[in-house]
This record gives C-alpha cells, sequence and structure tokens, in this order.
C-alpha cells in the first residue's frame, strides 16, 4: 500500500468497486440484457471489466458493435431491470460504513456514473443514504466522469473548497477525473480494477482496505 497523508474538508467517493460490491447484481442485469438481444451471456470477471463508464459503454463493451436503435433496445431492457435488482446481494465492502460515520465531520459525497436512481436506491439498501451532503449519478449533469464536472458540482452543493477535497475511486476513471478536477485521488486496490493498473497511474494514495482511509486522510 503507498500511503501518503492528505489533507481534506470533503471526500468524493465512487459507489460501485469502492463504497460497495455491486458486480453480480450488475453482471445479472447485463446478462439479461443479452439475453433479450440474442446475444452471448458473459462471465462475472468479464462483466466487472466493463465497469465504471456508465451504462452506455457498460452494454456496448458487453454486447459488442450495436447500432442506435439496437443500444436503445438495450437501454430500455437494462435500465429497469437493473433497477429491480440493483441492490439484491449489492453490499458495503468491510469497514465502509464504520469509516465514513468516522470520516463524518468532513463534507461526504457520491459521485459515480450509475445512473440516479438506481445509485440512490442502492444508497438506502446499503443504510447509507443519510451519510452524504451530496449525490451524483452519471446522468445527474450533461457530463460525467472522467470530465470534472461532476466533481466540482458535487464541491459546489456542499459548499466545499476545490483546493481542499480528495476523491476516492478504484478505477482509472476515477484518477482521471481526479487529476482534470485537481484534486488529490485515493486509490483501493480491492474493486474492480487490478491493483496494477491503478498503481501504474500513480494515485496519491493506494489503500487496500477501506478502513486504511481514515489514516491517510488524517
Amino acid at each position: 500500500m503507498t500511503r501518503r497523508v492528505l489533507t481534506a474538508d470533503a471526500v468524493l467517493f465512487d459507489l460501485d468497486g469502492t463504497l460497495v460490491d455491486s458486480r453480480a447484481d450488475i453482471a445479472f442485469s447485463v446478462n439479461h440484457t443479452l439475453a433479450a438481444l440474442g446475444r452471448p451471456t458473459l462471465d462475472l470477471r468479464t462483466v466487472e471489466r466493463y465497469v465504471g463508464d456508465g451504462v452506455r459503454q457498460l452494454l456496448a463493451r458487453s454486447a459488442g458493435p450495436m447500432d442506435e436503435p439496437t443500444t436503445a433496445r438495450a437501454l430500455e431492457i437494462f435500465l429497469p431491470h437493473y433497477l429491480e435488482h440493483c441492490a439484491d446481494t449489492t453490499r458495503p465492502y468491510p469497514g465502509v460504513l464504520e469509516t465514513l460515520k468516522r470520516l463524518g465531520g468532513k463534507a461526504l459525497a457520491v459521485v459515480t456514473n450509475k445512473p440516479e436512481a438506481h445509485t440512490w436506491k442502492t444508497l438506502r439498501a446499503a443504510g447509507m443514504e443519510n451519510l452524504f451532503q451530496a449525490v451524483l449519478g452519471g446522468d445527474s449533469l450533461p457530463t460525467r466522469k472522467p470530465d470534472p464536472e461532476p466533481l466540482w458540482e458535487a464541491l459546489d452543493r456542499m459548499k466545499s473548497a476545490r483546493d481542499r477535497a480528495v476523491m476516492v475511486g478504484d478505477s482509472l476513471v476515477d484518477i482521471r477525473a481526479a487529476r482534470a478536477a485537481r484534486v488529490p485521488v485515493v486509490a483501493v486496490t480491492y474493486g474492480f480494477r487490478p491493483a496494477e493498473e491503478l498503481s501504474a497511474a500513480a494515485p496519491d494514495a493506494l489503500i487496500q482496505s477501506f478502513k486504511d482511509l481514515t489514516e491517510v486522510l488524517s
């Protein structure tokens, strides 16, 4: 684990692969969609690699080349199915709830590329809906990560200074978004992306357990 002590009044969190392990529910709805389209289904590890850039990209990577009408049909199948099932097995990673409560003196936000309705249902099911002062999904704004605007919007909603913020995530998308927003970034290695990939992107800190965040932000 690479540690660097960071100073922050506000902490922005990715959701899938960072706060919650949602891979099984995502894969279930992806494979439901693929089957309905007559496409081959995928194993869990493959779907896991495709998560992070929003639903449209997830389905495009999972299904392969699709024209716009087929993409629209895929979204029509996936979105309601996943809204129904997004909290079936999804749970917070170990130490998340306790650590978030220990960080309660800071402004906390979720900035994810998951649709906002699915994000709120996931947070409610995980008992985390009251722990954040701002929540932005991939459809909350015209842009999404790695564009910096969602990070800036979350900080604006919390009235937090951009130069006193930290991003926490499990993917290159999170690292790129943080870099674009000019805020430090902590990468977690227990999520959806390999530790080697994250380390090569040189985040400001790399942690193996969510509870280690309190040491990084002390």
